[in-house]
């Protein structure tokens, strides 16, 4: 599996290529980071952003894009122009028929380091680590990037498997219900309809 891991922003954008082998055994193909000047339109910003995510798209042909999930932090603007240029990438991979799944922070440094509450240093150098680097990559951004495609080759495969897990549930619930509807419409002997009790 193919997963590109974006780690979204404006000012930088990580965006990194990484291909799941046999059990847990990752290997990274591509990384980069795409700036945009702050002094720049925000629009052209955007187009930036989802122009390069666009060429990565096309070159790489990834199976699937993982995208950090933006929470809101302490300066607004910040959180918007992050989820912005998520959003730009998550539609570049939608008009390319590739599916999008989002990662908390929390659940992409648990799966890299084994804590949810692990810090940049921490998570860079596991992903140096698990990836077999000689260095580290940088800026943040990058190593960032590459933990977002780790986490979804770890837990991509599972999360897929529980949601149709879900699904089956519901459409056997759905299958139940009517069951149970058609037998409480069936006419008692006494001429009464069930009540269902």
């Amino acid at each position: 599996m193919r997963v590109m891991g974006v780690d979204p922003g404006l000012t930088r954008c990580g965006i990194a290529l990484v291909e799941s082998g046999s059990g847990r055994s990752v290997t990274a193909l591509d990384v980069d980071v795409v700036r945009t000047p702050t002094d720049m339109e925000l629009a052209q910003r955007l187009l930036s952003v989802y122009t390069a995510a666009s060429h990565w798209l096309d070159i790489h042909q990834p199976d699937v894009v993982a995208i950090e999930r933006v929470f809101a932090q302490n300066q607004v603007s910040t959180a918007m122009g992050t989820a912005q240029a998520g959003g730009v990438i998550a539609l570049a991979a939608s008009q390319r028929d590739v599916p999008v799944r989002f990662h908390t922070p929390s659940e992409v440094k648990a799966a890299v380091t084994g804590s949810g509450r692990a810090d940049k240093a921490q998570v860079t150098a596991m992903v140096t680590r698990i990836l077999g680097m000689q260095t580290k990559p940088r800026p943040a951004d990058a190593a960032d990037a590459l933990a977002l495609a780790i986490c979804h080759c770890w837990r991509g495969p599972m999360i897929e498997r529980m949601a149709q897990a879900q699904q089956r549930a519901e459409q056997m619930a759905r299958v139940h219900r009517k069951r149970v509807a058609a037998a409480r419409a069936v006419t008692l002997p006494s001429g009464r309809k069930g009540t269902g009790s």
